[in-house]
């Protein structure tokens, strides 16, 4: 038996330029962080005495003879993108600590932690960037999904990191090297809370990927806040700097697509501002899902209390990307 355990990830700045049809040509930047929230996937093969050859369990359970029967999309593409046969029966459980479909890069993390239990259960040890170039690929290329690159390399790495796209495709991953001081400095300054509704972030993405030509100054825009982002991190400047520039950033992706923001999400925001948020942003592609709230500790009693409708999630940084948490040895799936 396997099991992974893969982080969801908090975009700061630079989201929209990780999607290949923009940092193909201008290139693209984003910083991120893995957190304590994670997406956890079980894989055995089955015993030969089962009467059944594949056991997914999801939001559903189902029970079937082949992989092409199996409806979860990601599970059924990805047996068939790791070549894996109906030669030996196998059983995958899906458990997550935050919702699907809520901004948090779920659907990566999904594809990332499978490849990395698959993987590991067919005898084979896969480097980070190896995991996240699959995904990525497995993504855009199989499930024709309207994803950027962020995700998939968040989940795999772990850690608050710039991400480089480059025009030639390449992806590099810099961690941010700041004091542990400084990380629970920001971590003590965010909040996160879940607005009950979610949505297929490829929906939302569709409408913002197909007007990049329009887009294409505020694009630039958000690419150069990551840099300006991490200077004030990496500096003794205040730490509301950093929040002030998260108000900028979402006033900016407003006004990428009609569809980035809804009338909850707007009340969240308004609200937190009000009872002394300094920013904050929408996670993910837009519409719903979770909002994360920038603001000084001693402002953070009353927000909550004016949020109280809202579920108010906990959250800390880490460090380890996708990992197998349970290995039990058993003949190597082939």
């Amino acid at each position: 038996m396997i099991i992974s355990r893969t982080p969801y990830r908090v975009s700061f700045f630079g989201g929209g330029t990780d999607y290949p049809s923009w940092y193909s040509k201008e290139g693209g930047a984003v910083l991120s962080t893995t957190i304590d929230k994670y997406c956890y996937i079980t894989c055995r093969i089955l015993p030969p005495f089962y009467d059944v050859k594949y056991k997914v369990v999801w939001s559903h359970i189902e029970v079937v003879s082949t992989v092409s029967e199996i409806l979860h999309p990601a599970v059924r593409n990805g047996l068939k993108y790791l070549g894996i046969n109906n030669g030996v029966g196998l059983e995958i459980h899906h458990q997550g600590d935050l919702p699907a479909r809520a901004g948090m890069g779920s659907s990566s993390s999904f594809a990332v932690g499978l490849f990395k239990a698959l993987t590991a259960l067919k005898g084979e040890m896969v480097s980070k960037k190896e995991l996240a170039e699959m995904a990525i690929d497995f993504e855009q290329n199989v499930l024709k999904e309207n994803v950027g690159s962020q995700d998939q390399t968040a989940a795999a790495y772990g850690g608050l990191n710039i991400i480089r796209f480059r025009e030639d495709g390449k992806i590099l991953v810099e961690p941010v090297t700041i004091s542990s001081n400084r990380i629970e400095e920001l971590e003590s300054h965010l909040l996160m809370f879940y607005t009950g509704t979610t949505r297929l972030a490829s929906d939302i993405a569709g409408d913002f990927v197909g007007n990049f030509e329009k887009k294409y100054d505020i694009l630039k825009k958000m690419h150069s806040m990551v840099d300006e982002a991490v200077s004030i991190l990496a500096s003794d400047t205040d730490i509301r700097e950093f929040g002030k520039l998260l108000n900028e950033s979402w006033e900016l992706k407003q006004s990428v697509s009609d569809k980035v923001s809804s009338s909850v999400v707007d009340k969240i925001y308004d609200m937190a501002c009000e009872n002394g948020a300094i920013g904050g942003k929408l996670l993910g592609a837009g519409g719903s899902g979770f909002v994360l709230i920038f603001a000084q500790p001693e402002k953070q009693p009353a927000i909550r209390d004016a949020l109280s409708m809202y579920p108010c999630v906990p959250l800390k940084f880490e460090t380890f990307g996708s990992v197998i948490t349970y290995y039990t040895r058993e003949r190597v799936l082939v």
